[in-house]
């Protein structure tokens, strides 16, 4: 089971529940109304676990309404989201980050495996009742009623009751006619078609998939018999207002229920069910249910708009402001340039740099960095595209208007790769090889942030890596590497930034489970081995990316990096395997030079 689809069902969950709550005080608010309604109360409600609130979000956002005011939008939409959404982080308007990855561990498989475990019995369950039952029709042998269906008699102890979901038949069991005076029989017979008249067993078949889907929610299963309870009281509403003498049919009801036992399955509507007690008490008090008045019209009308109107009406919303921000989303001037070969081909992935104003430089960048930088991702985050991407260098200028923080900034190289390049890509998420940084049994080394370790952080980068000589910018890690050792050096830095490097340096997704939140310095010493897949060790002097560099001469140092992390810093690098995003290029073109 995908780690990340864990949040996803528990929303949905929890968005169920709130709605089943709902109908609890619907329900109540209808005590003394008919039964047929509070019925169909629980339907809706229970029928919300299989309708998530993202269709009628998506549904919405098809529809977009533009004379919604902007703020009025957002606050609405954040309230449905934290509401909505209690398992996961609060949704910002922003380009999409790289998936959060989360190492697949015993806990997923073990809970699909008890949740298969238990469909599966409770589909047997089900199963083996109603082949018990069917096999009891079979049996029985024609009966002239004057009744829409068909009818037969069975040689059975099973109360009669309503066969069948799409081609219902009227099941009796031998000697009823006997056992059951002609009014009484006849107030019988009312309630089964009753049943087929509302297509109670199509419903309750749909609540017991509902149930075997989700068997381990216990408020599913007394939804299910609220269902019932109701259903049959609604029955029993009829069948007095059709004219039967209540003592007739309460002693016709308790016959049954002494002579025949009760069917086993909710699809299968019988005489008996619900509180017995409660039943003949209502049906001898024979009290009118009340119409429903403007009052509780209102009410579910409100509910209504609640469950269907307002998810739907939140895509409305949000898709104005999403066309919004892609339309804002746009470099005023924009400069591409294929960078000039200058008599050889050019090494190196170039450099992209967001500095403040909104201004955007790109020097001999390659194409597959720059979309690297646009979406946030790294190398092994992106697939598919021809191969010229691998080789193409552009020089690119833009200019904004304002002063766009770095998310919206990205979404502007995004919007710039889509108008000039005519990018189209889409998102998968697939099961990669990863590692796992944890805390080392001997606990972690990572030294206090020291003063004068590092410089003033500059967000622009354009500094750095530093001069030889100078102080690294705070927060930045700097990673030299030669074929007779390496370094990572550092001050004032977080566990994000370290896992952010490290992810360079193996080429591979890091994944934090240290649950550090300090800053601390780092310096790292270590041997280039093999295992530098994100960065294999260059000829001295050449530039590498994520802001390394080489020197030509570097001590050898205690291990490769592995071993150094343990031993110089109290962390465990393993490897494992979780989900990780993964940009697939589809479509993309050069671009015409300006």
């Amino acid at each position: 089971m995908n780690p990340a689809y864990l949040s996803v069902f528990a929303n949905h969950v929890w968005q169920s529940t709130v709605i089943a709550g709902i109908a609890a005080l619907l329900t109540l608010l209808l005590r003394r109304n008919r039964a047929r309604v509070r019925h169909w109360v629980w339907v809706a409600a229970s029928w919300k676990f299989v309708v998530p609130f993202s269709v009628l979000l998506s549904l919405g956002g098809h529809f977009p309404w533009r004379t919604a005011p902007r703020a009025a939008q957002a606050n609405w939409s954040t309230v449905i989201e934290t509401v909505g959404r209690p398992f996961a982080a609060p949704a910002v308007v922003a380009p999409r980050p790289p998936e959060t990855v989360r190492i697949g561990g015993s806990l997923e498989p073990a809970v699909w495996v008890v949740w298969a475990c238990g469909f599966v019995v409770i589909s047997a369950g089900w199963w083996f009742r109603w082949r018990h039952l069917r096999a009891a029709v079979r049996m029985g042998s024609p009966v002239e009623l004057d009744v829409p269906i068909r009818a037969v008699s069975s040689p059975t102890l099973v109360e009669p009751g309503v066969f069948g979901v799409f081609r219902p038949i009227l099941m009796l069991p031998e000697g009823i006619v006997d056992r059951l005076t002609a009014a009484q029989l006849k107030g019988v017979i009312a309630h089964e078609l009753c049943h087929v008249r509302y297509r109670d067993n199509l419903v309750a078949a749909v609540q017991m998939t509902i149930e075997t889907l989700f068997w381990f929610h216990p408020l599913v299963w007394w939804m299910g018999r609220r269902m019932v309870e109701e259903r049959e009281r609604a029955c029993d509403e009829e069948v007095l207002r059709q004219g039967c003498e209540p003592r007739v049919y309460a002693e016709g009801i308790l016959t049954i229920c002494k002579l025949y036992t009760e069917s086993r399955l909710a699809c299968v509507s019988g005489v008996s069910g619900w509180n017995l007690n409660r039943r003949i008490e209502a049906i001898m008090r024979r009290r009118a249910s009340a119409r429903l008045d403007f009052g509780r019209k209102a009410a579910l009308a409100l509910a209504g708009i609640a469950v269907v109107a307002a998810p739907f009406g939140i895509g409305m919303m949000n898709a104005p402001m999403i066309e919004a921000q892609s339309a804002a989303a746009r470099f005023e001037v924009v400069s591409i340039k294929p960078t000039s070969q200058q008599g050889s081909d050019i090494q190196g992935l170039g450099n992209v740099r967001m500095l403040p104003g909104g201004h955007l430089l790109a020097e001999k960048a390659l194409l597959r960095y720059f979309i690297q930088n646009a979406y946030g991702l790294k190398p092994w985050q992106i697939a598919g595209g021809p191969a010229w991407i691998d080789s193409a260098h552009y020089d690119i200028d833009a200019k904004a208007g304002g002063d766009p923080n770095h998310g919206q900034m990205r979404a502007m190289m995004q919007a710039l790769l889509e108008e000039r390049f005519q990018l189209k890509a889409h998102h998968e998420t697939k099961q990669l090889p990863v590692y796992a940084v944890t805390v080392a049994k001997s606990g972690s080394k990572l030294p206090e942030p020291k003063e004068g370790s590092c410089s003033a952080p500059d967000p622009t980068g354009a500094g750095f890596p530093p001069p030889p000589g100078q102080l690294i910018p705070c927060g930045r890690i700097l990673v030299t590497m030669s074929p007779s050792g390496a370094q990572m050096r550092g001050g004032k830095v977080s566990m994000a930034d370290l896992i952010s490097i490290l992810s360079n340096v193996l080429g591979r997704t890091v994944v934090d489970k240290t649950g550090n939140q300090r800053t601390f310095d780092v310096h790292l010493e270590f041997t280039p081995d093999e295992a530098l897949g994100g960065l294999p060790t260059p000829p001295p002097g050449a530039p590498g990316p994520g802001g390394s560099t080489t020197s030509a001469a570097m001590p050898d140092t205690r291990g490769n990096i592995f071993a150094a992390m343990q031993e110089q810093l109290g962390l465990k690098v393993e490897p494992a395997k979780g989900p990780v995003d993964i940009l697939v290029i589809d479509t993309v073109e050069r671009p015409s030079a300006n």
